[in-house]
């Protein structure tokens, strides 16, 4: 379909603005222009019941967690939740609205990682920090007031790489054990050469230059995108791993490359539910202030992380 008219609103505006694509900014001013869009479009944060951040122990220095709460009642499920950014952008003000609106309509703990950026921090480092904030989060449940037992992971974009990659790791060094993997038009696969990936082209969207210009920062070495926690779908064995729901959009070249994760997922004997949001662009999700689909998507991830943690 063509795209949404909210969506060609939103790129109109962009066009009479003369907005520069992000890939064709120096990297200070890429993560302000970034933040700023995302908080322009992402609607009034809804408030919680508490939020506080917590400083831990990470591989390669302090780690910051932001911890929202819905209540003070005990032993709530908890989400780990990864900010997008193509490994380059993004902090933690980046997904805090989706952090909320995730708290309040799950009614879980939302544990948000502050994971080192590249090119600084280039590949493995991100992925050995959410590791490392997973453990710390699942092995400080009670001082948290969360159930262990009731841990999912969740992240848009670059986020849903990490995520994917943290449940490979989690499977491979025996914990922490999560229950469920919310994977928003993740980043699986370097070099994907698929329809999506040459269909956009747009610079007025997230485009196939996006998609090369974040990898070109993430990736020491170019053997590096074959690592499967890199390039999830790489990976040689997928069985085992937690149930899935991953979101895609129409108008995004990392459309095809998240469907066949899900795909792979679910030939491995994985749970895993694909939908995929018509006329909607990269980036949609945190537009539930300007987008429709955004917030409809926003309630979807809901009512599936409700039904993983039931």
């Amino acid at each position: 379909m063509p795209l949404h008219p909210q969506a060609e609103a939103l790129r109109r505006r962009r066009a009479e603005a003369g907005t520069p694509p992000l890939y064709t900014l120096d990297l200070a001013a890429a993560r302000a222009a970034d933040l700023a869009a995302i908080q322009a479009a992402s609607g009034n944060p809804e408030p919680v019941h508490s939020v506080e951040e917590f400083t831990v122990p990470g591989p390669g220095g302090p780690l910051t967690l932001r911890v929202h709460r819905p209540s003070e009642a005990p032993e709530l499920p908890a989400l780990l939740y990864l900010f997008g950014g193509g490994w380059t952008l993004g902090s933690l003000d980046t997904g805090d609205a989706i952090c909320r609106r995730l708290t309040n309509s799950v009614g879980c703990v939302t544990v948000a990682v502050g994971y080192r950026l590249a090119p600084e921090h280039p590949f493995p480092a991100a992925v050995h920090d959410v590791a490392a904030a997973a453990r710390w989060t699942a092995g400080h449940a009670a001082e948290l007031g969360i159930d262990p037992a009731r841990l999912a992971v969740a992240g848009d974009s670059a986020g849903g790489n990490l995520a994917a990659a943290l449940t490979l790791l989690a499977r491979a060094e025996g914990g922490p054990a999560l229950c469920h993997q919310l994977l928003v038009y993740p980043n699986t696969e370097y070099g994907a050469d698929t329809p999506s990936v040459r269909e956009h082209d747009d610079p007025l969207l997230f485009n196939r230059r996006s998609v090369a210009w974040y990898w070109g920062h993430y990736l020491k070495a170019e053997a590096d995108g074959a690592d499967p926690l890199a390039s999830p779908l790489r990976a040689d064995d997928l069985s085992g791993l937690p149930p899935a729901t991953v979101i895609t959009a129409e108008y995004d070249p990392l459309r095809d490359e998240g469907e066949a994760y899900a795909e792979a997922l679910r030939a491995a004997g994985v749970p895993a539910e694909t939908r995929r949001y018509d006329g909607m662009p990269h980036g949609f999700f945190a537009m539930a202030g300007a987008l429709d689909d955004g917030r409809a998507a926003q309630e979807y991830a809901a009512g599936r992380l409700r039904e993983a943690f039931a």
